[in-house]
Formats: structure tokens, sequence, C-alpha cells
């Protein structure tokens, strides 16, 4: 069968919000920031691991200020409770599914004790950021392939331009009954005179396919009469949100707040069973483990600055959730599944 070329949702003329997009149109339009995948793609396997490096350098010596915010908490995640209490980031997030969810941590520990003794730092404590989708629909979830091996090679793969659609983390993923994946975009915009950066990454696996809009359009009605829909809101979705802004952890909880406007333009109620979590975190304001003082200083911006920022939250959000199903392929997955791409269904007749 021919291989396909994917292509991004802007690409079909669809364009989300007024605000200007990074050069790459990515999370990683974010300095510093990377991402990788490691995806599984058999008959009975789809799934894997994405990995997001927040900095060049290692972030458990010099944290990055964090947040995160749930809007619904039928999900998984390890590593939120220490991030949202000290407000801070100390290694990669790795995105998974929910049975892997305590082997890609152990992962992330072994990796982290790994990059502390090489730079002869000590390690004792560490907080691994770990989410999570059940995409038990097209992958034998129950079989927990996912580990050490699989997310070192993630952190190995990363690179600024990476893979959207069905890979890493989204290889198995179902989004409004659709298949889903990994989507990314991004937003530039200045504050103060000041050009900052807001980036946003998903793995999109919820929504009921009747309620998808695309660019205010009822799109999922259209395609619910020619397949069979998913009725509930169900399976999740992981927001991750990474900027240059310097601000507070509290201020950052308020703008990832925001990513749920953006998940809302696509068509989202938060179901009952879907986990809506966001988690946050900004390159500006690092805070060294071993602080020479006691008392330091940082600059954030007034909070009356932060309304484009929340723009910027909503706007990539929405973009990336779309980035994420227009690149995903129709897929077969375990005990036969098959779940259509939005590009087969609609985006290609529509907007070819």
């Amino acid at each position: 069968m021919e291989d396909k070329i994917m292509k991004r949702i802007r690409e079909y003329g669809i364009i989300t919000g007024r605000l200007a997009p990074g050069p790459l149109n990515k999370i990683t339009d974010v300095e510093g920031v990377l991402v990788g995948h490691a995806t599984i793609d058999t008959m009975d396997h789809k799934t894997g691991v994405t990995v997001i490096i927040p900095c060049k350098d290692n972030p458990f010596l010099r944290k990055l200020v964090a947040a995160s915010y749930i809007h619904n908490g039928f999900g998984k995640s390890q590593g939120l409770v220490q991030l949202d209490e000290l407000g801070t980031l100390e290694t990669p997030i790795a995105l998974t599914n929910t049975l892997n969810v305590g082997k890609v941590h152990d992962a992330l520990v072994d990796l982290m004790l790994e990059k502390c003794r090489q730079e002869g730092a000590e390690l004792a404590s560490v907080n691994p950021v770990v989410g999570e989708c059940n995409d038990s629909v097209l992958n034998n979830i129950s079989e927990r392939v996912v580990g050490l091996k699989e997310v070192r090679a993630a952190v190995a793969d990363a690179l600024p331009d990476f893979e959207e659609g069905a890979v890493g983390a989204g290889c198995g993923t179902v989004c409004y009954g659709l298949k889903g994946g990994i989507g990314t975009a991004s937003r530039r915009f200045k504050i103060g005179g000041e050009t900052y950066t807001l980036g946003v990454l998903v793995q999109s696996n919820f929504g009921s396919t009747e309620n998808l809009m695309i660019g205010g359009q009822a799109v999922g009605t259209e395609i619910a009469r020619i397949t069979e829909p998913q009725v509930l809101d169900r399976g999740s979705i992981m927001t991750v949100i990474a900027t240059d802004l310097p601000v507070s952890d509290r201020q950052l909880k308020r703008i990832i707040k925001r990513t749920g406007v953006g998940l809302s333009r696509t068509g989202s109620y938060m179901g009952h069973g879907s986990g809506d979590i966001m988690i946050g975190f900004t390159t500006a304001n690092r805070i060294p483990e071993q602080a020479e003082k006691e008392l330091m200083s940082i600059s954030i911006l007034k909070e009356s600055a932060l309304e484009t920022a929340f723009t910027a939250a909503a706007e990539a959000t929405e973009e990336a959730v779309l980035n994420s199903l227009a690149m995903a392929k129709t897929t077969t997955g375990c005990k036969g599944n098959v779940v259509h791409s939005l590009t087969d269904l609609w985006l290609s007749k529509e907007r070819s």
C-alpha cells in the first residue's frame, strides 16, 4: 500500500486563532526543548513513549519552574504532587500508556541517576513526571511492552523537528473516534517589547465523534454519518506546555488552565472517563538544586501582562489537537480493531 504523506492542519488552510506560530510551529520553538519518540508498532502492539526534554543541561541540578492542572482527574499520572507542591520540574516529562507508567517512571530514575553520576552530582531522591493515556483499543496493553530500552531510545531520538501523529505515546490513541496521536503547535508574541514563545504538545485520546469541531464547523456530525461513532467522551488527553515567559509557578498554572479553552474549541466536554491533565514549565527563572544563599531573586511578569499568554495557550492547544488528528494515519491494531483517520474520512475529501 502506498505510504501516504500526511499534512498538518494549516496545510489544509485551517488556521486557529490570530497569533503567529513559531518557526516550526512546535513545542520545540521554545529554546532548549527537544522531543523524542520510541514507537512499538506490531499487529498486537500499537504503543510507545514520547519524551519531552525541557532543557539542554541537567534539570535536576537547575530545576525549571513548573505547574500542573487537572480539569478531570480520571488518570494515573506520576510526579504531579511534588511538582505542584514545590513548583519545579527536575526530569524530562515522559508520556506513555496507562499500564506502563510505573516502568517508564523507573526508566527515568535510572537515566537521571546515570546523568548525575556522570556529572559528579549526588542524587538521593528524584521526581520523574510521567503522563499516560489508555491505548487498549489498538494495543494489547496488558503486556506492558514499554520500558527502559524504549525510554533510552526516545531520549536518543530527541530533536527540535520531531514527528507527529501515530508515533511514540500516540501510536495507539483514539481521538473523537478517529486516529489520534501526538500533535504540537506554538505561538510567538510580544509582552513589554520582548518576544516570547509558548508551545504545546498533546497526546490525544479523548472525545465523542459527534462533538468534533474544526474551525467552528461541526465536522463530527458529518463523520458520524459515515462511520461507527465513539459515543462517550472518554480516554484522556495529556497536554504539555513549554514557554520562556518569566513567570511564577502560580502564574504558570493560570496559563495552563487556558488549554482547556483550546480543548473545548475542538469539541471536548471533558467527560467522566476522560483524564484531562495539563503540565507546564518555563525555561526562565531556573532554580539551582544547591543554592549558595537562602534568599533567591527572580523576575516575573505582572498579572495583567498574562492576557496574551492565555490566548496563546488556548490557540496552540486547539491547533495541536487538530495536528494530532491530521497527521495520524488509519490504523489496524490488536483484535483487528480499525480506527480511521481524519484525513481519510474528511480532510482529503473536503480540503484537497
